[in-house]
């Protein structure tokens, strides 16, 4: 029973946990969904909401443009979070999809590097925005 419930944990059989949230910290259906948001205590990946804001929702702007912001971006935070760990994988979502926009996801190479960067990061103040830092199971 127990090995069981643990193949089910955080998948779509499971009908208690959400399977999207426990995989990248983000529900489709926000908090309206029926399924329970889990956050793991510790794990060397972290998810930084909504934190890169193309420049491109309002007006439309040349893709060079917009190719160079997010070159920019990137560099810029992979310097920063370089100070708190190694990065194994720096992912940004440079969509439009309302569940997922501008969310950042970084692993590190060891939990407590992600628990570092995570004190420092929650309640942050970045680009006139205070974001929060979450730890995710991935």
């Amino acid at each position: 029973m127990t090995e069981h419930l643990a193949s089910i944990f955080g998948a779509e059989k499971d009908s208690v946990n959400c399977p999207f949230y426990f995989k990248i910290g983000a529900c489709r259906h926000g908090d309206r969904g029926s399924r329970l948001h889990t956050k793991p205590s510790i794990s060397p990946t972290l998810l930084l909401p909504n934190m890169y804001q193309r420049p491109d929702v309002l007006t439309r702007i040349d893709p060079l443009i917009m190719q160079q912001h997010f070159e920019d971006f990137y560099e810029d935070l992979f310097e920063e979070l370089n100070n708190y760990g190694e990065i194994e994988n720096l992912n940004i979502c440079d969509n439009i999809v309302d569940h997922m926009v501008g969310n950042v996801y970084v692993q590190f190479r060891e939990e407590e590097q992600a628990a570092k960067a995570l004190k420092i990061f929650t309640g942050r103040l970045y680009a006139g925005n205070i974001f929060s830092a979450l730890i995710l199971s991935l």
